[in-house]
């Protein structure tokens, strides 16, 4: 599963950031009500600014994935697989 970005490529970062993400819920790696990396761990994971990192959480948690609890941090809402996100 890749956890490098191409800062330089015709995604966004923080698609691909958000790519990253999902792609580990799906996989089990974040299972419902696993907290998902701060905005701080992804800054430093991926060498991104924080606007960057903070606009990949906000599209998982557009995209319903995630939700966050105000000085708790960003959990994981449903066990996600490809299948479902298909039928969507």
């Amino acid at each position: 599963m890749a956890s490098k970005i191409d800062p330089t490529g015709p995604v966004p970062p923080y698609r691909q950031i958000a790519a990253i993400i999902r792609e580990r819920i799906e996989a089990g790696e974040y299972s419902k009500g696993t907290r998902i990396p701060t905005e701080s761990e992804i800054v430093e994971t991926f060498e991104v600014a924080r606007t960057t990192a903070r606009r990949s959480v906000a599209l998982l948690r557009e995209e319903g994935l995630v939700e966050t609890v105000p000085q708790r941090g960003t959990y994981v809402r449903l066990p996600v697989t490809a299948a479902d996100r298909s039928a969507s």
